[in-house]
């Protein structure tokens, strides 16, 4: 089994050369990248942790049901771990394929369901303003809207 989790930066081609087979035609990845602002506040940096083992295992999940949904395909998840500034790639999904629908749609699909699924945590840090905790699927928690300066 390959590494879902890292606290090394992610490598995109990497990860397009482990997966990329002679019979592919196709490549489609998504990259999240750490940006300025959230929810009208700057940004200066994102904390991202996780309960590893029950990550790992939700990935990996979540890998084999878009190979066993969109036929063909072969797919690859890397989601980054620690503090992570501006700029920063912090989750990656890549999906190849014979042809380009199967793997846009295993690409899109696969950040959606790590979205919703994946217990990996973010703590934003912005300038004059305590670290607030995200919930990637609903925005800033409630204590940080009190926060707002």
């Amino acid at each position: 089994m390959h590494p879902h989790l890292t606290d090394a930066p992610i490598v995109l081609s990497e990860l397009i050369r482990e997966l990329l087979r002679r019979s592919d035609g196709a490549v489609a990845a998504f990259v999240g990248v750490v940006r300025e602002e959230n929810e009208g506040l700057p940004v200066e940096a994102i904390d991202y942790s996780a309960y590893r083992e029950m990550a790992e295992r939700e990935l990996a999940a979540i890998e084999r049901e878009l190979e066993l949904e969109f036929a063909g395909t072969v797919t690859r998840i890397r989601h980054r771990l620690g503090t992570l500034a501006v700029g920063d790639e912090s989750v990656a999904v890549v999906a190849v394929s014979a042809h380009r629908r199967e793997a846009l749609a295993a690409c899109g699909e696969g950040i959606e369901r790590v979205k919703a699924r994946v217990p990996v945590w973010k703590r934003e840090h912005g300038p004059g303003r305590d670290p607030a905790w995200v919930d990637p699927r609903h925005g800033r928690s409630p204590e940080a809207d009190s926060r707002r300066r």
